[in-house]
Parts: structure tokens; C-alpha cells; sequence
């Protein structure tokens, strides 16, 4: 989280960062990402340069089970996705502000 000085009010306002976000993911027949579309613009992934997997909190009524990727895309970006594993949708994931 970031403190928000913005507010007019003077107190500050909390802003979660790396909030992922929805993204089409074409997969290869191993589940390993192979195209994302991003603003309508497919672009091919050159290389998985690493995966990881977290599961957590499965003690909780909605528990998290993520495959993460991050991926060489053809126009030469670095990009983190993850497939949500219980909603079986993809994201993105930005480690920046």
C-alpha cells in the first residue's frame, strides 16, 4: 500500500499496489503461456524466462492457488502473468507503482 497525498482533506488515503489485472492468454497444449493480447494487440512470447507456483491460505473459504510466468514477449517486454487456478482466469501482475 501507498499513502495517497493527494487528498484534499489532508488525511492521507491508502492505494494497493501491483493490483492485478485481466488478460487473454492463448496457451501451447502444455498450459505454458504462448500469446497475450494487450489493448486488442496479440503479441507472441518468446521465452518463459521463469515460473513459480504459490498456494495459499487454503484455510479460507476463497484460498489462492496461482501458476505465475514471467515471459520474453516478441516485441522484446518482460511481463509477469499468473493463471488463477480456482477461477481459472489469467492476469496480469505489474511490480511497479
Amino acid at each position: 500500500m501507498v499513502a495517497n497525498t493527494g487528498a484534499t482533506s489532508g488525511a492521507r488515503r491508502l492505494r494497493p499496489l501491483n493490483q492485478p489485472r485481466p488478460i487473454d492468454v492463448e496457451t501451447d497444449e502444455g498450459g505454458r503461456p504462448a500469446v497475450v493480447s494487450l489493448a486488442g494487440h496479440r503479441c507472441e512470447v518468446e521465452a518463459v524466462l521463469e515460473t513459480w507456483r504459490i498456494d495459499d491460505e487454503w484455510w479460507r473459504k476463497q484460498p489462492v492457488s496461482r501458476s505465475y510466468w514471467r515471459v520474453s514477449l516478441e516485441d522484446g517486454r518482460t511481463m509477469d502473468v499468473y493463471h488463477d487456478l480456482a477461477r481459472r482466469c489469467w492476469y496480469r501482475q505489474a511490480y511497479s507503482a
